[in-house]
């Protein structure tokens, strides 16, 4: 079931171009060479230009640990998908539970974020949630 609402979603998501084109990872037909080679273009069109580059870089430790419902639900409302492929999202994050089983105690609890350890849905959710963090303009001009 996770694959199937998982590849529907990223259908909807490819199909409509809605993913950012500087979005490298967890993204088909792309890799870590073609964000090296972009971010090499990038700077050396800034030399020419007389423009200052900064580079940002980030590595987010725990990061499907970190993916927040909300946001993820909120990007597909942006991203205008179905009500349907919405509404099963929603449920496939509602009530999710944690079970923790010691010798003979039983620990369980609610959680309400974290991507389930090695869930197909994970490296998709991962770049519809952060999408946004990529439209950011990366360059602009001095003030002269």
């Amino acid at each position: 079931m996770e694959k199937i609402l998982i590849n529907t979603i990223m259908h909807h998501v490819y199909t409509n171009n809605l993913l950012n084109h500087n979005q490298f990872g967890f993204t088909p037909q792309k890799s870590i060479t073609d964000a090296a080679i972009t971010v090499k273009e990038s700077v050396e069109d800034g030399l020419r230009e007389g423009l200052m580059t900064i580079l940002v870089s980030l590595d987010v430790r725990g990061a499907f640990d970190a993916a927040w419902w909300p946001s993820i639900l909120m990007a597909l409302k942006d991203f205008n998908c179905t009500r349907n492929l919405y509404n099963l999202t929603k449920s496939y994050f509602s009530q999710r539970t944690a079970v923790m089983s010691p010798n003979t105690l039983q620990v369980e609890g609610e959680f309400s974020k974290v991507c389930p350890q090695g869930s197909c849905c994970g490296p998709g959710f991962w770049n519809i949630q952060h999408n946004s963090l990529l439209t950011w303009s990366s360059r602009s001009k001095p003030k002269q």
